[in-house]
């Protein structure tokens, strides 16, 4: 199953560091078969409040997406994004293509499939 890397960039500092950041990323997801799913662009908020950017870039495992994020390119320029926005990151895998909503009851207690 293919696993996201998902960004929501609340605030973000638009300037030589950031451009640089855009410049050079394609070429750290290259080598791992990383593709932007969305980056950015407008949203609809139809229930609650959305402020910021939301970017998904998508891999073919977990242990790519995790290799890519700790690759020596990578780790490169993550202090050009870093340093000028605030951002949550997260690793999150895909579910098969015949789950049901109440599949994650039948997940362990505590477990992050279980909404803990």
């Amino acid at each position: 199953m293919s696993t996201y890397a998902v960004a929501h960039m609340h605030s973000v500092e638009i300037g030589p560091a950031i451009v640089e950041y855009l410049q050079k990323i394609d070429a750290t997801l290259a080598p791992f078969g990383g593709r932007f799913v969305v980056h950015g662009g407008p949203v609809e908020v139809v229930e609650g409040h959305w402020d910021g950017h939301l970017i998904v870039i998508e891999f073919a495992t977990r242990a790519t997406a995790r290799a890519w994020y700790d690759s020596p390119a990578y780790r490169e320029i993550l202090s050009l994004r870093t340093e000028h926005s605030v951002s949550d990151v997260i690793l999150v895998d895909t579910v098969s293509s015949d789950h049901r909503a109440t599949d994650v009851l039948a997940a362990p207690a505590g477990s992050a499939e279980a909404g803990q």
